[in-house]
């Protein structure tokens, strides 16, 4: 029964639960005992007891995995970092409030790289997570957590940020569906602060379906967001079979050289895939978009050495013994900070500083503005774009670890997209060999509902089966 419980989707769920033929309370009963006895290392809080309340609203009660990243009041929020170890925030980040508003609860908060700075999850403060397709390797960051929990069957769906990928990466090696909205589609207030013209938050699922459902709940205006407009319509829950009229563009420079031949031979079976459902398929061009990994590394580091200035030992969290105030500082960032996010902090200091700005921070953003307006001039010949989400399958555990340049190229395919500000979503459309591979379709600003209509038709052809064997 419990495994039967546990296999329905989450909107299954929800019409379960309106229906009278499941309670939220059981619900939320199985998914905590199951996520207590996580072995993979997801989640970092598991809620003790089911919402007193009754739930009210289109999400019945059906319990969401919510990223460590977002802060939940009175709940251990520590955005994977020691510098944070023990922090409960006084207040709820928007995202969630909105979820918990449509009668969601939270389940438990996940693991993620420290600071959302990571695409292997080993980042993080507390211990690696593990991929449960195969425990010796990663399940990508930075929401692995999230993406490792629902994979797993641990949670019935999740919440994460993508600020390079970090929504979709896990995603495509845990073999479920992750999407990055168009910045600015969901608040960020309340999400721990990366790099603040990147970070954006979006929902991880088991199928296309639930990523809308999820989605339509976490969007809309914010006032304590300035950034966030919201979408200019509701997102709707996909329905499409074909995809006849719609024009799929392939760019060359993110597709041509670096894939895994798994990963490549998944890819060209999709395209085939997209043609039989009456899209077509053209090539593309994005002239700067091989140019995304050094500009992204640029900019966000300069963003993260600013707003991870706040962490001081002063006012919140980590307070290292030390001597003056200089020291109080140096003894706190030292102890807290792990190895990644001081790389970054110093590299991002270092484009800020005095004589480089312009040389370096300056001119990333210019190459920014040319990949934007390469998605433009590419948008206007095709309706989507398309590439595989990861040039590899899931990673061993310490592979990259020691090399730093290697572990960036893993967002390679998935870098390009925050820089422009456009939506994405990964969905998982096959396996090479024992491990899945994921497929990217990225589309103008705004265009989720395109997104999700033309996931949701690949999914259902495909039919891919998103559960990992279990032992």
């Amino acid at each position: 029964m419990t495994d039967d419980l546990l296999g329905l989707t989450a909107a299954q769920a929800a019409e379960s639960i309106e229906a009278g033929e499941l309670s939220a309370a059981e619900l939320f009963t199985a998914y905590r005992d199951r996520a207590a006895a996580d072995r993979l290392g997801a989640f970092l809080w598991v809620a003790a007891d089911p919402p007193k309340a009754a739930p009210d609203g289109p999400l019945a009660g059906v319990p969401v995995a919510v990223k460590d990243l977002f802060c939940v009041e009175g709940v251990p929020s520590a955005a994977g970092s020691r510098i944070l170890e023990g922090y409960r925030p006084p207040y709820t980040a928007t995202a969630v409030e909105r979820l918990l508003g449509a009668g969601a609860s939270v389940l438990g908060k996940t693991n993620m790289d420290e600071f959302a700075m990571g695409s292997s999850n080993e980042n993080s403060g507390f211990g690696p997570v593990r991929n449960p397709w195969d425990e010796t390797r990663v399940p990508g960051g930075s929401s692995g957590g999230s993406a490792a929990a629902v994979a797993a069957g641990l949670a019935p769906w999740a919440i994460g940020t993508d600020t390079g990928g970090s929504i979709r990466q896990p995603a495509a090696l845990c073999g479920i569906v992750g999407l990055k909205p168009t910045y600015g589609a969901v608040s960020r207030y309340g999400m721990i602060a990366f790099a603040s013209s990147l970070d954006q938050a979006g929902p991880l699922t088991r199928d296309v379906t639930d990523c809308a459902l999820l989605l339509s709940h976490m969007v809309g205006r914010d006032p304590c967001d300035s950034t966030c407009t919201g979408l200019p319509e509701e997102v709707r829950i996909p329905s499409a079979e074909r995809l006849d009229g719609l024009r799929f563009g392939v760019p060359p420079e993110l597709v041509g050289q670096g894939l895994e031949p798994g990963v490549r031979a998944v890819f060209d079976s999709t395209l085939e895939r997209i043609e039989e459902l009456g899209g077509t398929v053209e090539e593309v061009a994005l002239p700067h978009a091989g140019h995304a990994i050094a500009a992204y590394y640029v900019i966000a580091p300069a963003e993260a050495s600013a707003n991870l200035a706040r962490f001081d030992g002063v006012r919140y969290g980590l307070r290292a013994a030390g001597g003056d105030l200089l020291s109080l500082y140096e003894e706190t960032r030292e102890q807290g900070f792990g190895a990644e996010v001081k790389r970054r902090i110093m590299l991002g200091t270092y484009a800020l500083s005095s004589g480089y700005y312009e040389a370096y921070y300056g001119r990333a953003q210019r190459v920014r503005t040319k990949i934007a307006d390469d998605f433009r001039a590419a948008f206007e010949r095709v309706d989507l774009i398309v590439t595989p989400t990861s040039p590899t399958v899931a990673f061993e555990l310490g592979e990259r670890t020691d090399d730093p340049l290697a572990m960036y190229l893993s967002d390679a395919l998935t870098v390009p997209m925050p820089l422009a500000g456009i939506p994405a979503i990964s969905i998982p459309t096959g396996m090479s060999g024992d491990l899945p591979v994921g497929f990217q379709i990225a589309g103008p600003a705004f265009s989720e509902n395109r997104i999700l209509e033309a996931a949701y038709a690949v999914e259902r052809a495909v039919s891919f089966d998103p559960a990992p064997p279990r032992a």
